[in-house]
C-alpha cells in the first residue's frame, strides 16, 4: 500500500516516549539522549521522503495534489456520528511535517549541549519525544475530532516541559497558567466540534477534495453542510468562531496570549519547540486546514480573525520594545508573528461569485503557510542562539550582555542572520512570505495594509534592538571576570548553522505556491515591486534607527526617551497590565462575585439538603428501631393489638 510506513512518523516518538518514561532513569544520561534523537532522525527522514514522494507524484486530472489516506478506521461507532482515527495527506500536513520533524531533531541534538547534566535528563528527552509526536498526530488528522486528541496532547505535553524545572515555584505556575487558560480556550473549541457534528453528522475533513483511500480504509462519511445550512445560516459560522477561540489560546492572540510569556520558565530548547514548530502554530493550522468551511460558509466572520490578528501583532510588538528578558523579547515577537499569519488567513475572501479561486484568497492563504515555513526557522535559530547566550552568561537579561560578538563568533553570525530574516530584508527567507502577507493586506484594505507595514517596522526595530543589547553595547566586564563568555560546544552550534542556513535559502523555494495552495492549483508569487520596495525601505530604516540608538557603550537617547516617557515604557514594560487586569477579573470577578456564591449555594443548600435528608433518614431509623427489638413477646403484643384494630375497623365499616 502507498505510504504505508507512514504510521512510523507517530509511532517512532510515541514508542520513544514510552522507553524513556518507563525505563530512562535507569538509563546513562546519553543512552537516553541518543534514544530520542535516533527516533526524531528516523521521523524526520521519513517525513522528507514523504513530502519528496507526495510533490512529486503525478497530480489528479484537475491539476491538484490528491488527498492520501493510508490508514483511517472507526474508533467509536456512535450510530452515524462515528469517532474515526487515521492518517490524511495533504500539500499542508506534508509541509508540517517537514517543519515539526525539523525543528524537533534540531531541538533533540541542541538538548546533548544545553540540558546536559541537568536532573532529569531522560525525562526532559521523554517529554520531548510526547510533544513531537502530538503535534505530527494533530497535523496529519483525518477528522476534527482527531484534531481536538491530539490539541489536548499538545496542551499536556507543553503542561510538563514548561513545569521541567517543577522545584522552582515560577516554573510551577507557569506551567499551571498555560494548562488553565489554553484549557479555558480549548473549551470553546470543544463546544465548536460538538455543533459542527451534530448538525452535519460528521467531524471528518470531507471537503478535502479529492481524496484516494488506502486499502481497507473506510471512506469518508460526507459533511451534510445543506442540513446545517438548513437549521439556520449562523450555525457553521458560530462552530467556526467557536473553533477560533480554541485556536487562538493555543496561538497566544489577545487576551489570550498571557499564558506565554510565563511558558519562558521552561527550558529554552523547549521554548523554540512551542514558539517555531508546535504548539503555536497550531492554531494557524486549524484555520488554515478550515480555511474551505470559512470561505465558503462564513467569510464575514473572518473579519474576526483579521481584527484579533491585527490588534494582537501591533500589542505583541509594542511590549517587545519595551523586555530586558531576551526570551521575553523573542515570546512577544511569535506573537505578533503568529498574528501576521492569522491576519493572512482572515483577509482571504471569495471572489465576486463566491469562487474559492479567487486570486486574493489564494494569496493570503499561501502567504500565511509561507511564512509559518520561514517563521519556524529563524524563529527556532533565534530561540537557541539565545540559549547559547544564556548558556554562556548565565542569565536571560541584557544587562548582564553587551559585546558577546567577541567571544560567541557563530552565535553571532546565526543570531543576526535570523533577525534580518525577521525584519523582512531582502534576499533572506522572512522578506518573501512577509511581504505575500503585507501584499494580501493593502489588497484586503489599504489601512489594514500600512498597520501591517508598521508593525513589520517595529519587527525590525524591536529585533535589532535586541542584537545590539546582547552582541554589541556595553560589555559587563565585571561579570565576565569571574567567568568569561565562550561559544557554545558543537551539539549547540550545528543546529544554529543548519538552520541559519536554511533561513538564508527557504525564501528561494522555487514558488512556494506550486506546493501549498488555497485551490491545491499552482499559485505563481508575484512580488508587488511598490509594496515590498515601499516595506523594506521602512524597515531598513527603523534598523538605523536601533542602530543609532543602541548599538554605541551608552545609550543616551534610550535614557533620554526613558526619562520622558516613564510610564509608557513601564506600562510596555508591564504588558500594558494585562495579567492584572485578568488577575482583577479572575479574583474580584469571577471568584468573588461567581464563585463565592455558588460555593455558599453549595455548602449551606445544596449540602444543607442533602444533611437534613441523612439527619431525618437517621431520626427515623432511631425511632423505628424499638420495633425491631427481636423480644418474641413485644412482637406478639403487637401481633395482637393490631388484630384488634383491624377487627374493630371493619366491624364499623361493616
Amino acid at each position: 500500500m502507498e505510504y504505508s510506513y507512514v504510521f512510523l512518523i507517530l509511532l517512532l516518538p510515541f514508542l520513544s516516549f514510552i522507553v524513556l518514561g518507563l525505563a530512562g532513569m535507569k538509563m546513562p544520561h546519553k543512552t537516553a539522549g541518543l534514544i530520542g534523537t535516533l527516533s526524531l532522525g528516523i521521523v524526520t527522514a521519513l517525513s522528507y521522503y514523504t513530502a519528496f514522494c507526495y510533490f512529486t507524484a503525478e497530480r489528479g486530472v484537475d491539476g491538484t495534489f490528491a488527498t492520501m489516506v493510508p490508514y483511517n478506521f472507526t474508533w467509536l461507532p456512535l450510530g452515524v456520528l462515528n469517532f474515526d482515527l487515521g492518517i490524511m495527506l495533504d500539500p499542508i500536513s506534508v509541509m508540517m511535517l517537514i517543519v515539526i520533524s525539523t525543528v524537533s531533531l534540531m531541538v533533540h541534538i541542541y538538548s546533548f549541549g544545553y540540558m546536559h547534566g541537568e536532573k532529569g535528563f531522560q525525562r526532559y528527552y521523554a517529554y520531548l519525544s510526547l510533544f513531537t509526536m502530538s503535534m505530527l498526530g494533530l497535523v496529519v488528522a483525518t477528522n476534527i475530532f482527531q484534531m481536538y486528541l491530539f490539541w489536548e496532547l499538545v496542551g499536556v505535553s507543553s503542561y510538563l516541559l514548561i513545569g521541567f524545572y517543577y522545584p522552582l515555584h515560577a516554573a510551577v505556575a507557569a506551567s499551571k497558567k498555560a494548562f488553565i487558560v489554553t484549557r479555558f480556550a480549548d473549551m470553546f473549541f470543544l463546544i465548536g466540534i460538538l455543533i459542527f457534528g451534530f448538525y452535519t453528522g460528521s467531524f471528518s475533513f470531507s471537503f478535502a477534495g479529492n481524496v484516494v483511500m488506502g486499502d481497507g480504509a473506510t471512506p469518508f462519511i460526507p459533511v451534510d453542510v445543506v442540513r446545517a445550512v438548513a437549521a439556520g445560516g449562523f450555525i457553521i459560522p458560530t462552530a467556526l468562531v467557536l473553533m477560533f477561540i480554541g485556536g487562538a489560546g493555543k496561538s497566544a492572540m489577545f487576551p489570550l496570549h498571557i499564558w506565554l510569556p510565563d511558558a519562558m520558565e521552561g527550558p529554552t530548547p523547549v521554548s523554540a519547540l512551542i514558539h517555531a514548530a508546535t504548539m503555536v502554530v497550531a492554531g494557524v493550522f486549524q484555520i488554515a486546514r478550515l480555511f474551505p468551511l470559512w470561505i465558503e460558509y462564513a467569510p464575514g466572520q473572518m473579519s474576526i480573525v483579521v481584527y484579533v490578528g491585527v490588534f494582537t501583532a501591533f500589542y505583541a510588538a509594542a511590549v517587545a520594545c519595551a523586555q530586558s528578558d531576551i526570551k521575553r523579547v523573542l515570546a512577544f515577537s511569535t506573537i505578533s508573528q503568529i498574528a501576521f499569519m492569522m491576519v493572512a488567513l482572515g483577509v482571504c475572501l471569495p471572489g465576486h461569485d463566491g469562487a474559492v479561486l479567487d486570486n486574493h484568497a489564494q494569496l493570503g492563504y499561501m502567504a500565511s503557510m509561507f511564512h509559518l515555513f520561514t517563521h519556524a526557522m529563524f524563529k527556532a535559530c533565534l530561540f537557541l542562539g539565545a540559549g547559547c547566550i544564556i548558556h554562556a552568561v548565565h542569565s536571560n537579561e541584557m544587562s548582564t550582555m553587551g559585546g558577546l560578538r567577541k567571544y560567541m563568533p557563530i552565535t553571532h553570525i546565526t543570531f543576526l542572520i535570523s533577525c534580518i530574516a525577521i525584519s523582512g530584508i531582502p534576499p533572506f527567507s522572512g522578506f518573501f512570505s512577509k511581504d505575500e502577507i503585507i501584499t494580501a493586506c493593502f489588497a484586503y484594505s489599504p489601512v489594514v495594509g500600512w498597520i501591517m507595514t508598521a508593525i513589520a517596522a517595529m519587527t525590525a526595530f524591536y529585533m535589532f534592538r535586541l542584537y545590539y543589547g546582547i552582541f554589541w553595547g556595553t560589555e559587563n566586564k565585571e561579570l565576565h571576570e569571574h567567568h568569561t563568555p565562550h561559544e557554545a560546544p558543537l551539539t549547540m552550534t550545528i543546529p544554529l548553522i543548519i538552520l541559519s542556513v536554511i533561513t538564508l535559502t527557504c525564501g528561494w523555494i522555487v514558488n512556494f505556491g506550486s506546493f501549498v495552495s488555497a485551490s491545491g492549483l499552482d499559485y505563481e508569487i508575484h512580488l508587488d515591486k511598490q509594496i515590498a520596495i515601499t516595506s523594506t525601505v521602512i524597515a531598513l530604516i527603523s534598523i538605523a534607527l536601533a542602530t543609532y540608538i543602541y548599538k554605541g557603550e551608552k545609550q543616551p537617547i534610550a535614557d533620554i526617551l526613558y526619562k520622558r516617557f516613564p510610564k509608557l515604557h513601564r506600562a510596555a514594560y508591564k504588558r500594558f497590565y494585562m495579567d492584572e487586569v485578568w488577575m482583577f477579573i479572575t479574583h474580584k470577578v469571577i471568584f468573588r462575585l461567581v464563585s463565592t456564591p455558588i460555593a455558599w449555594f453549595d455548602r449551606h443548600v445544596v449540602d444543607g439538603t442533602f444533611d437534613f435528608i441523612a439527619w431525618g433518614s437517621n431520626a427515623a431509623g432511631e425511632t423505628i428501631r424499638p420495633w425491631q427489638s427481636g423480644d418474641v413477646r413485644q412482637y406478639a403484643v403487637w401481633f395482637l393489638t393490631g388484630t384488634v384494630a383491624l377487627t374493630l375497623v371493619l366491624l364499623c365499616l361493616l
